[in-house]
């Protein structure tokens, strides 16, 4: 296994390395996310994906998975991407992206921006919460910028020790989606070992192309007795801020 996805004609097998925390038999919600937002830029062409919105339609097991997307709202400076992710022809994820059109601007100087410590001046972490040996948690790279893990708030890096799809280089929006859907699993605020935390959406605004194959993520975790939660991270690179995301959470005790 030296990627999440091997290509399989037109589809792409999923390896365990998407396994996820909640099942042994489903995947982790990064790396679907990523391959919709691959199909969405290989429709969109050179525009910048300022914002992804998807839902996760249902478990996501391993196995054989296509993958379409169109230009639903073509436009010289903004248009709009649907993609579908399907299993054996039956819907399983499906995203909105919209895309910009980029061009330099002259700006008078920026004002101080926050950053995060740097990934080789923060701690490795090891994802506990996973119960197979092998999955999402050993395909990633996981490094505490600062917080405590379990309180709610923390901030991390994370980084693919693998590619999305074997033999291709992730893109920053790939390397980002990736990482994105772990906000709510890096800022937990209940021990995971007892509680479920599934988020069925995810959007992500973007301002900027990430640089290098780190994604820093500050998440803040907030749950009710309800049972619903919001998870919301700043996402970062090393130079700074590159956008923002927000999940939507179903919480529940474990079996």
């Amino acid at each position: 296994m030296d990627a999440f996805y091997q290509p399989d004609g037109h589809a792409f097998l999923a390896t365990e390395l998407t396994r996820g925390p909640w099942s042994d038999d489903a995947q982790h919600g990064g790396p679907p996310l990523a391959l919709l937002g691959r199909e969405i830029e290989r429709a969109a062409g050179a525009g910048f994906v300022a914002r992804f919105t998807a839902e996760l339609l249902r478990s996501l097991p391993f196995g054989r998975y296509e993958v379409s997307a169109e230009v639903v709202r073509p436009g010289k400076r903004s248009q709009s991407v649907h993609a579908t992710l399907a299993l054996d022809g039956v819907p399983c994820a499906r995203a909105t992206a919209l895309v910009l059109s980029e061009a330099p601007v002259e700006l008078p100087a920026r004002l101080p921006r926050p950053v995060l410590p740097r990934p080789d001046a923060s701690q490795p972490y090891t994802f506990t919460f996973f119960r197979a040996p092998v999955g999402y948690h050993t395909a990633m790279e996981l490094r505490v910028a600062r917080g405590v893990w379990g309180s709610g708030a923390m901030a991390g890096w994370l980084r693919m020790r693998v590619p999305l799809v074997a033999g291709e280089e992730p893109s920053p929006l790939q390397r980002v989606l990736v990482a994105a859907d772990a906000g709510n699993g890096v800022s937990a605020p209940l021990p995971l070992d007892q509680y479920l935390f599934i988020n069925p959406d995810l959007t992500l605004h973007l301002h900027r192309r990430l640089r290098g194959p780190w994604v820093g993520l500050d998440g803040l975790t907030r749950v009710e007795p309800n049972g619903v939660g919001l998870a919301q991270a700043e996402v970062f690179d090393a130079d700074g801020p590159v956008g923002r995301s927000l999940q939507s959470l179903l919480v529940s005790r474990r079996p």
